[in-house]
């Protein structure tokens, strides 16, 4: 029986593929990189669709388009967790079960993280010229 691999997947490929990549890639080197039995077809679209979501940016070369990733793997990474929490209802669910599996060693860094940007926020900015000394928050 022959693995069919899910357009998710194939996706997933593509931006690591495309990440590790020193130069940008058209639809045609990204199927001969990742399995010759892909149809061009399916390769293409999957970049198209991966740079209408904005994380793949492309330059017209010849007939084609040469595709880049847009931000390293973290940032990509979390933009698609932005998108499945953007698509939740229950976003406190969430997160309480998203923070609930962390480990030890990853709820520390986040918790580092977090304090790290209440900092950030209490931090009093510099007085533009004419303006206040007061931080604005959200």
């Amino acid at each position: 029986m022959e693995h069919r691999r899910g357009h998710g997947d194939l996706a997933q490929a593509i931006l690591e593929l495309i990440g590790q990549a020193d130069t940008a890639m058209t639809p045609a080197q990204v199927r001969d990189a990742l399995d010759r039995q892909l149809a061009y077809t399916t390769v293409m679209t999957v970049m198209a669709r991966l740079h209408e979501r904005g994380l793949l940016t492309r330059t017209r070369a010849g007939r084609a388009f040469a595709y880049t990733a847009i931000g390293d793997p973290a940032n990509v990474t979390a933009r698609r967790m932005h998108r499945l929490l953007d698509i939740e209802q229950d976003r406190v669910g969430v997160l309480a079960r998203f923070v609930d599996g962390l480990t030890a060693d990853d709820e520390q860094v986040l918790r580092g993280l977090l304090d790290q940007i209440t900092a950030d926020q209490d931090t009093p900015t510099p007085p533009k010229q004419g303006g206040s000394s007061r931080r604005e928050r959200p």
